[in-house]
């Protein structure tokens, strides 16, 4: 029997570990979608304990603590840092075969050399130790970073967003690169036109205009669009049920934004017109401006109303959704393509019914331009884990290029989520050194090794431009 989560992990033959020891675990870490706040990166904040670095905005725990019969006082509540680590603790051995339960020891073992099992008996040790260790300089937001050999994050920032700390970051020289995204969804979220307007004049107020047509509201999102470019950004980012391709004109577009900006609700059709248009001339200029644009489909967000109106979005009330995908994304593909204005492009699916898809829909639009023009990316938010993502490398390798795969991201919020990235190499260690075992592949390490190693990290950095980055290579690297 082997010891849990050792050296080993997820690697269940020689072949796998010498391809992920030897290869993957030296490579360093391009995050390109996350929700870090990138005020606390400026800052290099200081956590006082475990659970404000560990719990504090964490809604996959919060759901598993919901489901253990954790009250909600103990998750978002009042109740203080060491209760509510307590009940976590009470939590964890509970989520057995859940990935909550190897992230959780991993990031205890990777960040604080932690072995132990947590658990109730085990947590206010944990607990203390690990707070101590925070609470100095070697735990600061950007150690931790380092520690993990992160050369470059993307957060996730709206339109409006003054970018005051990622140009602090910038000008203060940081080594690790801390790049804006732009995601725009709430600009063309007409569906409550009280919070629509309320937006509205947000944006009039970072373009400095005002807005009452359509046109005006464009003109501010493109001279947002030009800022966020001007200030190291060069991907967007959409997080949408669904892709609308919805067929429109010019006067349509106009009277649905007068009807909304007069306080009046648009009809579904009108809003999936709007949100088409949109769509559109957002990937033109993230075209025109040589970005990479990404879509993240198929999350059904906000179920719980109740619990909406008590806590706010983003508190672990989202699910997957059974949307249609395939029509609208390959016209709205189509669309830019003919008109020669498809940007890099990466897909991400939340349901795992639509994987297929997603793998063949990328390879209508790989024209040859550059190599993997139109990625489908990794397993997200509810398929980041064994087996999500072992389905989403087999079907990418099955109809498409594996080898060109621009690899994990974390999604997270957390300074603690490196480890996911590690997880994902193990897997995808695992899956080719069985095969190679098996004679389903040839044993030639060094070639493979070359493959993981740019799907863990040289695959993004050229990918997205990013080749000023800073690689230790190897003399395998070297050598192709």
């Amino acid at each position: 029997m082997k010891q849990f989560l050792n050296e080993d992990f997820l690697l269940s033959n020689k072949t796998a570990q010498r391809l992920y020891h030897d290869f993957a675990k030296q490579m360093p870490i391009i995050d390109y979608h996350c929700h870090l706040p990138q005020q606390q990166i400026a800052e290099n904040k200081i956590f006082e304990n475990l659970t404000q670095i560990w719990l504090y905005g964490d809604h996959y725990k919060w759901r598993a603590m919901r489901t253990n019969g954790i009250d909600e006082s103990y998750c978002t509540g009042a109740r203080s840092d060491e209760e509510k680590f307590q009940q976590w603790a009470a939590t964890v051995p509970y989520t057995l075969r859940n990935p909550l339960y190897h992230w959780t020891h991993l990031e205890l073992q990777r960040y604080f050399d932690v072995h132990e099992i947590l658990n109730p008996e085990t947590a206010k040790a944990i607990y203390e130790e690990c707070s101590a260790k925070l609470r100095t300089p070697d735990y600061s937001v950007r150690s931790l970073m380092r520690k993990m050999n992160v050369k470059l994050v993307c957060t996730t920032d709206d339109p409006v967003d003054d970018l005051f700390f990622h140009k602090q970051l910038l000008n203060e020289g940081f080594e690790i690169g801390v790049k804006p995204a732009y995601r725009p969804d709430m600009a063309m979220n007409i569906d409550d036109p009280a919070a629509f307007n309320n937006y509205v004049a947000r944006l009039e107020k970072a373009a400095d205009m005002s807005i009452a047509t359509y046109d005006d509201h464009i003109e501010a999102l493109k001279s947002r669009h030009d800022y966020f470019a001007a200030n190291g950004c060069s991907v967007s980012d959409h997080g949408i049920e669904q892709i609308y391709a919805e067929d429109f004109t010019p006067a349509e577009i106009n009277a649905i934004f007068t009807k909304v900006r007069s306080g009046k609700r648009a009809d579904e059709l009108e809003i999936r017109k709007f949100k088409s248009a949109m769509l559109i001339a957002f990937a033109e200029w993230d075209h025109e401006k040589g970005w990479v644009q990404q879509f993240h489909l198929g999350a059904l967000r906000n179920n719980n109303s109740r619990r909406l109106r008590e806590l706010g979005a983003d508190t672990g009330w989202d699910s997957i959704g059974d949307f249609a995908q395939g029509r609208a994304l390959s016209k709205f593909l189509n669309r830019l393509d003919n008109n020669n204005t498809l940007a890099k492009t990466i897909l991400y699916n939340l349901n795992p019914a639509d994987n297929e898809l997603m793998a063949t829909m990328i390879g209508n639009f790989n024209d040859g331009s550059s190599a993997g023009k139109i990625q489908w990316g990794s397993g997200w938010w509810f398929l980041d884990q064994k087996d999500g993502m072992t389905k989403q490398l087999n079907a990418l390798s099955n109809m498409g290029l594996l080898s060109r795969f621009v690899g994990m991201l974390t999604d997270s919020r957390s300074f603690l989520s490196y480890p996911r990235h590690e997880y994902f190499r193990r897997i995808m260690c695992n899956l080719f050194g069985e095969e190679i075992e098996n004679g389903e592949l040839p044993n030639d390490i060094a070639w493979v090794g070359k493959i993981i190693q740019d799907i863990c990290y040289n695959n993004a950095k050229e990918y997205f431009n990013w080749q000023h980055l800073d690689v230790n290579k190897t003399a395998t690297e070297k050598a192709f």
